[in-house]
């Protein structure tokens, strides 16, 4: 990374004046949650393959599951167990990676990547087939949009996508991120998956994915879908089989019970919010969208209503992303720890194929957590340090414990869903600049 990118320090400081920070305390989020015992979560898939729609697989025929889904908590275990339910039914297996563009658009990309969300042929028990080859198999009949499939789960007798059901990160609909989504933009491989972003700009994905649905549901042996919830941690909540009858109807149910069961940030009105990390596998955006109230990337896409936040400064990104920095153009400014490991050939193929290129744009670039933090305060406008309503957050997934500005203790007191569990203290630096305190979670 060029040098030059970094402001230093003394400037940044000039710029701002004379900034005071706020004291942090940390803060919990009360969530009821009961999740599925982990030891149960292999039998719940297999036993969730048993609603599918199987009548016309002959015995011993070819099933082709789709996986690749980022963040999916237990995924190895629900894909090995839906690789043994239909096993289980009399039939055979294999897996391909249902992920569009990801993995550099390359199959060999593919299989690494599932690799990474530990999908390997010896954790599943399964073979994993990937390739880049897709056949048109129909187009929407108003717009002429053609859609694609993966050529090998097209020469299946039969397909089974197995993903998690949450709200999306770049539009609203009455199906979001999910079994839909895996059909359309997933199977469809990054041809697919372009030519569906393409078309969105102009009509939506909220409005296509439900119509190319039902022509995958109509011209390929779809079997149904596995869904997965997850509750506030992110633990695994419900396994569900849905047969192709009820597929989109029991998908936009799902959602609904999704978004009440979503991570959120405590508080709908921030100041600054500190972002530890960002990355592909904790949204498709880096930072969910949903979370921070920040959907510009995607054109003829509303906004989140909430929530409002006026600065977001991000300090780095996580491993598992592999080098793909989608989102960062969400921040207003990034540590240069952000550019580690940059790969931009790869943010760059995800950004055009999801048409969502202002999500890779780069922000102000500093060098350390102090002048990060008077940068984002310095540009609130005129707020006291007592008053600062500001949040540090590991990510966007992990919520349930921040560390919060004094004044949002003082409101958090007053709420039978939060409790102060840190009182706010002055806020340390290493020799570096860098925060003394690790990460919330």
């Amino acid at each position: 990374m060029p040098t030059d990118l970094v402001v230093p320090e003394e400037t940044i400081q000039e710029a701002c004046g004379e900034v005071e920070f706020p004291r942090m305390g940390v803060i919990e989020q009360a969530w009821e949650t009961d999740p599925i015992p982990t030891d149960e979560i292999e039998n719940r898939a297999a036993d969730a393959v048993q609603d599918l729609s199987f009548e016309d697989v002959p015995e011993g025929g070819e099933v082709a599951v789709g996986a690749g889904s980022r963040g999916i908590a237990n995924l190895p275990e629900i894909v090995r167990g839906v690789v043994r339910g239909v096993e289980e039914s009399g039939y055979e297996p294999f897996v391909f990676p249902a992920m569009g563009s990801h993995g550099g658009a390359t199959a060999e990309g593919q299989v690494d990547k599932l690799s990474t969300l530990g999908v390997t042929e010896e954790s599943i028990g399964c073979p994993i087939r990937a390739t880049m080859e897709v056949v048109e198999v129909g187009r929407t009949p108003e717009r002429d949009v053609p859609v694609y499939a993966a050529a090998n789960a097209v020469e299946a007798e039969a397909i089974v996508p197995v993903n998690r059901i949450k709200p999306h990160t770049d539009f609203s609909g009455e199906v979001e991120s999910g079994l839909s989504k895996m059909l359309v933009i997933g199977m469809g491989k990054q041809r697919g998956a372009k030519t569906a972003h393409d078309w969105a700009v102009d009509w939506s994905l909220r409005n296509m994915l439900p119509k190319i649905t039902e022509i995958l549901l109509e011209e390929l042996p779809v079997a149904g879908g596995v869904a997965v919830l997850e509750n506030e941690h992110d633990d695994t909540d419900r396994i569900e089989g849905i047969p192709p009858s009820s597929f989109l109807k029991r998908e936009a149910e799902l959602l609904e019970t999704a978004w009440k069961h979503m991570p959120k940030l405590p508080f709908d009105d921030l100041d600054v919010l500190v972002v530890d990390r960002i990355g592909k596998d904790v949204s498709g955006q880096g930072m969910d969208t949903n979370v921070t109230g920040r959907r510009h990337f995607t054109i003829n896409e509303p906004e989140p209503e909430s929530p409002e936040v006026k600065r977001i400064y991000v300090r780095g990104f996580t491993k598992k992303t592999k080098g793909n920095a989608m989102g960062m153009g969400a921040a207003d400014f990034v540590h240069e720890n952000v550019f580690e490991g940059l790969e931009p050939s790869k943010t760059l193929i995800n950004a055009i194929t999801a048409s969502t290129v202002r999500g890779v744009r780069l922000p102000p670039v500093v060098g350390t957590d102090r002048v990060g933090l008077t940068a984002a305060l310095g540009t609130i406008g005129p707020v006291a340090g007592s008053d600062v309503r500001a949040l540090r957050v590991t990510d966007t997934m992990r919520l349930q414990r921040c560390y919060a500005s004094a004044a949002l203790c003082e409101a958090a007191r007053e709420r039978e869903d939060l409790r102060v569990v840190e009182e706010p203290g002055r806020i340390e630096f290493d020799s570096g600049g860098g925060f003394a305190a690790d990460s919330p979670e």
